[in-house]
């Protein structure tokens, strides 16, 4: 039985990303599914797991904007930083399955000095961005309430485990909170 985050990542997979045709590609039909004719130089719309055995192919790339890369990541883990504490600052939905594929290629890719600093300074960004907002999870999910507002910020990943951790703290304050006369 898939986990949550893993029918989280199935969705991802099956979402539409945006890819630049590198070369002129004819129509294809693939078992229900009509892929292309692709122009050079267009961009498209297809789902993120063909976006990614044309590119393997060499038919399209997927757009710089659409993936995650070390800056981008240094600015997240920057932004979190220099949120007041107890607020939390909002991430795209599809953050973590991002984070996902970035750290896999990066690590696939460290073969050589250069990539193997760039592949552990990423993860460690990654951990760092982790533990913060996992922080603020639990003090949130330990609150009262929470706003609206605020929950919107948590990404679909987020959201299972304050709703997890809440479950919990809650019981565990009601069992704390309970007269028992022996």
């Amino acid at each position: 039985m898939p986990t949550n985050i893993e029918r989280l990542d199935f969705c991802y997979e099956n979402s539409l990303t945006s890819v630049v045709a590198n070369r002129n590609f004819a129509e294809m039909k693939l078992a229900g599914l009509t892929v292309g004719p692709f122009d050079e130089g267009n961009e498209y719309q297809i789902y993120y797991w063909l976006a990614k055995e044309l590119q393997n192919a060499g038919i399209v790339h997927i757009r710089e904007e659409e993936l995650l890369d070390g800056n981008k990541l240094y600015k997240v883990q920057w932004k979190e930083g220099v949120q007041i504490p107890g607020m939390i600052s909002e991430l795209p939905q599809d953050f973590y399955p991002k984070l996902r594929r970035y750290l896999f290629f990066a690590e696939t890719e460290a073969v050589q000095p250069e990539k193997i600093q760039e592949y552990q300074k990423a993860k460690a960004l990654a951990k760092d961005i982790i533990n913060s907002r996992l922080k603020k999870i639990i003090t949130l999910s330990s609150a009262s309430a929470q706003s609206e507002q605020v929950i919107k910020k948590l990404t679909a990943e987020e959201k299972i485990i304050y709703e997890q951790l809440g479950e919990i703290i809650s019981t565990w304050k009601n069992q704390i909170l309970q007269n028992q006369e022996k």
